[in-house]
């Protein structure tokens, strides 16, 4: 069964169609539901899946308008394309936003680490260890012109070295423009590689991708230290907002919060002690475009609750939201309009960082909604009358 070489004057749809043909008669199987529609697959076929044959529908739900503050002050509304299988999830999202637009979502800082690759080499000897080491810090400006020599968009803001044995970590922090940027940081670490085993004698370079920068993967080093943008949001809920609007109390989601996000997360083990951050970054990711298994590392937040005696005040902050406006999924024709809807209103902010600081509070928004959801005892009851 050849899905790849296929006759070069057929257009994407017809090549997806062949090879699902192929498959269907191979497997004597129907695959019918999988085929594309010509006006929304755009150059997926060329540019984003190899030996594509369908696509997979997922909804996409209106959650908002959700009003908030930017880091910079600049005031606007957002309208959320939640894209789910989930029943329920766009309608609770929905209402946290009408809760926190009322009071007011701030963002209170937005950190830009940047993307990050971890470049493991191996040294022959201690001594090699330690040469490489002073080559890298004393060479600093000559590796990072070979990194940045690979593309115009690129620069290498930070970096740190870890020892582990006879293993030497180069991690290397990037900007990457508007595009979120793993091609790129992974062209640079490879002209590094390559720069290192030829200045450095002995040294070998056993992968661009050591795992330290944990990509794609749950760490404590980005929880501690951040990936991408890092971004906080509060918001202050009065008595009155939760009780007309959440159907609820302080007292009442105050100890939701202590059981779940303290005492629940510690037995746990949990690096990120939230209620379910991952759904709202995974169905905007998946809407616009993103990376979507870069969720991972947005699961990480932390969401905490303090009882203001007039009501409360909730917090999150994301440490890694790993988003771009160029490039990848983002050029899909679909995608592209959901990106385009939640970055509508402009924030004088750059837009890669208008879009982390949007998504951080629509995080807050769900967390808000899910909280009151479990101080009501409505979770399953939601749950069995939208999700069935």
């Amino acid at each position: 069964m050849d899905l790849r070489n296929l006759p070069e004057q057929l257009s994407s749809s017809q090549r997806i169609n062949q090879r699902r043909t192929l498959i269907e008669r191979e497997l004597s199987f129907s695959l019918s539901h999988l085929e594309p529609n010509e006006n929304v697959i755009g150059e997926s076929e060329k540019k984003n899946c190899e030996q594509m044959f369908g696509v997979v529908s997922v909804p996409v739900g209106y959650a908002g308008p959700l009003k908030l503050t930017f880091s910079n002050n600049h005031s606007t509304e957002l309208h959320l394309p939640i894209a789910t299988t989930e029943g329920a999830l766009v309608a609770s999202i929905n209402r946290g936003c009408k809760a926190t637009s009322i009071a007011g979502v701030s963002i209170t800082k937005a950190i830009h680490h940047g993307i990050t690759r971890s470049i493991a080499f191996r040294a022959p000897s201690s001594g090699k260890v330690q040469e490489l080491v002073d080559t890298l810090r004393t060479k600093e400006t000559l590796w990072k012109a070979a990194a940045q020599a690979t593309s115009s968009h690129l620069t290498v803001k930070a970096f740190t070295l870890d020892l582990q044995k006879q293993y030497v970590f180069l991690t290397i922090s990037c900007d990457t423009d508007e595009a979120m940027g793993m091609n790129m940081v992974t062209f640079a670490a490879q002209a590094i590689a390559d720069w290192v085993v030829t200045t450095v004698t002995g040294i070998r370079c056993v992968t661009i991708a050591g795992n330290v920068d944990s990509d794609k993967k749950p760490s404590k080093r980005t929880h501690d230290l951040g990936r991408g943008y890092e971004v906080h949001a509060s918001v202050i809920l009065s008595k009155e907002i939760i009780e007309d609007v959440l159907k609820t109390t302080p007292e009442a989601m105050m100890q939701v919060a202590q059981a779940k996000l303290i005492h629940g997360s510690t037995l746990a083990g949990a690096l990120g002690s939230n209620l379910h951050a991952a759904n709202i970054i995974a169905a905007l990711y998946l809407a616009t475009g993103q990376d979507i298994a870069h969720t991972v590392e947005g699961s990480l937040a932390d969401t905490t609750v303090e009882d203001l005696g007039s009501g409360l005040s909730v917090r999150v902050r994301i440490p890694a939201i790993l988003v771009g406006v160029r490039g990848g999924g983002t050029t899909l024709p679909g995608q592209a309009q959901c990106l385009n809807l939640l970055l509508k209103n402009k924030s004088g902010l750059p837009i890669k960082q208008q879009l982390a600081e949007s998504i951080a509070a629509a995080v807050l928004a769900g967390e808000v909604s899910l909280l009151a959801a479990q101080a009501t005892h409505d979770l399953a009851k939601a749950h069995n009358t939208l999700a069935r």
